[in-house]
């Protein structure tokens, strides 16, 4: 998915920041912006920065420092013989990203060998935890997913996942998302989910909290809503995870959770990707007051996501939204929440 990328000078993001206004697209991997935007009241955020794939958050709530690490959108391909009854639904996505680029040399490489550098990255930093967001495999392959836990079981640290649109996606296979969505989460996924609720979960990092939604299907649900304003009313610093961006103006509708253009009208996806279109009458009541509460929350630190493979980052009233790259690149995110700098 494209939309156009430009650079914001450290100066023009504080400026912008400060005045409460809402960013449109702002940071590519490479582009080092910072900001600090004021704390409203009762508000416990304290600012935050970027350097490249390092975010730090502020909050005069934590006292010693959390950190974590996030990826998305590796897209293993890893299939075998139990593979070959789905070969008609696996076909495109099997051939993705087979060879990719790494995001920073820019040397060839493939999406296993981006996963493991990335959980050695979480190793060497001495991560409390790891975030996989959604698209870890390109369909719902047992080989891919049988990998993928072989790599993170002898891992040292806590993880968790929430799922992608490819995860549970086999091209063409009959159904609307939210079943087919179902019924791979159970058949396939599960090992993955550890036994949390696929739609929704929870760690408490050092005191703060992690809260994980499935909105890959584009939409919330009324229990991920009620879920979501509990972590709310805890009063807790928050972070949050989800595999679609959430709309911000400015933004294509690939940030579609909660954009007030999505729907049948405006999607191109949904040849290629063998799957019903969109809602014909766009978003459900309760995925456009989710983007409100999202955005209305005092003690909400961040929102990270995947999905557009592109790095970029949108402040609304306040709150950084950060995409990641690929993990197919070896692209991921090093999140540290802070006590606010004293200097």
């Amino acid at each position: 998915m494209k939309s156009p990328q430009s650079i914001m000078t450290r100066r023009r993001l504080l400026q912008a920041v400060t005045a409460g206004s809402i960013l449109g697209p702002v940071c590519t991997q490479g582009a080092a912006p910072d900001a600090a935007a004021p704390s409203a009241t009762g508000s416990l955020r304290a600012g935050f920065a970027i350097d490249e794939v390092r975010v730090r958050l502020y909050s005069p709530q934590v006292t010693q420092p959390v950190k974590v690490v996030m990826l998305a959108d590796t897209h293993l391909f890893r299939d075998d013989e139990r593979g070959a009854p789905f070969r008609e639904y696996s076909g495109r996505m099997a051939k993705a990203y087979n060879q990719t680029r790494h995001f920073r040399t820019l040397q060839p490489t493939q999406p296993e060998a981006c996963f493991e550098e990335t959980l050695q990255t979480a190793q060497k930093e001495h991560a409390a935890a790891l975030f996989l967001v959604g698209d870890i495999v390109s369909f719902p392959s047992e080989a891919a997913i049988e990998w993928v836990q072989s790599r993170l079981t002898p891992l040292s640290i806590p993880w968790r996942y929430t799922a992608g649109n490819h995860d549970w996606h086999y091209e063409g296979l009959p159904g609307t998302s939210a079943e087919l969505r179902k019924e791979w989460s159970e058949k396939r996924l599960r090992p993955l989910h550890q036994g949390h609720d696929p739609l929704m979960s929870v760690l408490d990092v050092g005191g703060v909290r992690v809260v994980m939604l499935d909105n890959s299907t584009y939409e919330i649900q009324p229990e991920q809503l009620a879920f979501f304003k509990a972590q709310v009313a805890t009063g807790k610093p928050l972070v949050l995870m989800v595999h679609i961006p959430l709309y911000a103006p400015g933004r294509p509708v690939g940030f579609g959770c909660g954009h007030p253009a999505w729907g049948a009208k405006v999607d191109k996806g949904f040849t290629i990707e063998r799957r019903p279109p969109w809602r014909q009458e766009g978003h459900t009541a309760v995925t456009l007051e989710f983007h409100r509460e999202v955005f209305a929350a005092p003690n909400l630190l961040g929102v990270f996501a995947g999905h557009t493979h592109k790095a970029t980052l949108d402040v609304l009233n306040g709150i950084p939204q950060v995409v990641a790259g690929a993990n197919a690149t070896g692209a991921h995110l090093v999140i540290e929440v802070l006590p606010p700098p004293t200097v």
